[in-house]
């Protein structure tokens, strides 16, 4: 099985590089982040020509997730119990069942500065989604991937010293990630990344790509029944090159299974 997660950051200004991509690197799954369309405006018939199911979760022009799966998609559920809201449900999560395996792609909410309410509410937002995957690894086996917007460690930035006193790496942030991974979850990237420095965010400015001044905020997290299965894991850096890209790559996970 092969399986990804990848912030596309507006899945119709990226839908022909996403089509692309889903021909060549043909993941069994693919759960999407910050797809930027409401219910009912994902292209769902141009990637359903591919072979994929849709499930996806949309607000218009802010957020948005969804699963792409050629393997089943069953038991959607849309947002998770105890959810908080800011102030209201945002679509920041979803959930479904392929090939038996219990997939949630999320979008967590940035928290912009940590003197702004939104930090709070990502904090929030981290523990209750803790308390929803722990009933989810009591089930079965779990994939929780997606744009995390916490960079775990000093080693996830390309210059602790510029982000310090910034989001995306207070320790409230770091604590909130570690947490879930007590649960029992396996850091893919950890632990099967080639390579130094796996970032899989860069910010548009020039030359940040290419001097590969970036962050690992995008995760990957499976429950040690598939952690065992592992067989490659790779940050796809292509996908971030050319003309029109999104500001995240891929991640990319195969399992002998």
């Amino acid at each position: 099985m092969r399986f990804a997660t990848w912030n596309v950051n507006s899945v119709k200004a990226r839908l022909p590089r996403l089509l692309e991509w889903l021909e060549d690197s043909a993941p069994d799954v693919l759960m999407l982040q910050e797809t930027k369309v409401a219910d009912g405006g994902f292209p769902a018939d141009e990637v359903g020509a591919l072979g994929y199911a849709t499930a996806a979760y949309g607000q218009g022009r802010w957020n948005g997730v969804a699963l792409l799966s050629r393997v089943g998609l069953g038991e959607v559920r849309r947002g998770f119990p105890g959810e908080p809201g800011y102030p209201g449900p945002e679509a920041r999560a979803i959930t479904a069942t392929c090939a038996g395996v219990r997939f949630t792609s999320v979008y967590v909410p940035n928290g912009r500065t940590p003197d702004d309410p939104h930090y709070v509410y990502k904090l929030e937002w981290l523990r209750a989604l803790r308390t929803a995957v722990a009933e989810q690894v009591e089930a079965g086996p779990v994939v929780l991937a997606g744009d995390f917007n916490v960079a775990p460690a000093d080693a996830d930035v390309w210059d602790p010293a510029v982000f310090a006193g910034s989001t995306h790496v207070t320790p409230p942030e770091r604590e909130a990630i570690a947490a879930i991974r007590d649960l029992g979850l396996t850091d893919v990237p950890a632990r099967a990344m080639k390579g130094d420095h796996p970032f899989t965010y860069w910010d548009y400015r020039a030359g940040m790509f290419h001097q590969n001044k970036g962050m690992r905020i995008d995760h990957v997290y499976v429950t040690p029944d598939l952690a065992g299965s592992i067989e490659d894991a790779v940050v796809d850096r292509e996908a971030r090159k050319g003309k029109g890209p999104s500001d995240h790559a891929p991640v990319v996970v195969d399992l002998n299974r």
